[in-house]
């Protein structure tokens, strides 16, 4: 299929939100505009506009996408963390998910997103309710908002120190290392000793 070809595909909006992130994977947000997105999936340049107004549409439905995976994500390694462990376990998966979708990750939390949109105020909803749950059941006693932010800033953090080249992210286990010892030696002075599990 060429550009300018009348496209009829069941879902449109689906496979411009699908070639939207393979650009990314291959060229980072800078490469996405409305125009780029039509030519790859093989349509014309003015039918992304039918269903995104404008790239802020588009990026907050790709970011839809990265927020349902990355809870998938998460959820997959443990459905109901509940001791510091599960919780550094939940945090290596997090900066994986960065690491093997970087061009996804910027666009979910450096690209300007519409915050009114359903899909996207939904996925955000499920990651926050899980990280927030996790605080509840590891750190009962704790103000569960303020350390759930807390907890989410520091990993989020590790998270784009490892992408900005800052922390080594040559191997897995260096990355598992540095994001779990990071996580075990905030959480150290927060929980009481008789409630730590061992390692």
């Amino acid at each position: 299929m060429t550009p300018e070809t009348p496209y009829h595909h069941g879902d449109l909006p689906d496979a411009l939100v699908r070639s939207a992130i393979e650009l990314l994977e291959e060229g980072g947000a800078s490469a996405l505009s409305l125009r780029a997105v039509a030519r790859h999936a093989g349509v014309s340049t003015a039918a992304p506009y039918r269903h995104f107004p404008d790239r802020t549409a588009l990026l907050s439905a790709v970011a839809a996408v990265g927020y349902t995976e990355l809870a998938q994500d998460l959820v997959a390694v443990n459905p109901e963390p509940s001791s510091p462990e599960d919780l550094a376990a939940v945090a290596v998966a997090y900066v994986d998910f960065a690491l093997r979708r970087p061009g996804m990750f910027r666009v979910m939390f450096t690209e300007g997103c519409d915050t009114s949109s359903p899909e996207r105020v939904s996925a955000v909803a499920a990651v926050h309710d899980y990280l927030g749950s996790i605080v509840t059941r590891v750190l009962p006693d704790a103000p569960s908002e303020a350390m759930a932010t807390a907890i989410w800033a520091l990993v989020h953090g590790l998270a784009f120190l490892h992408l900005d080249g800052k922390l080594d992210s040559t191997t897995d286990t260096e990355v598992a290392h540095q994001v779990s010892e990071s996580v075990r030696a905030a959480l150290r002075y927060s929980i009481p000793p008789e409630q730590e599990s061992p390692r």
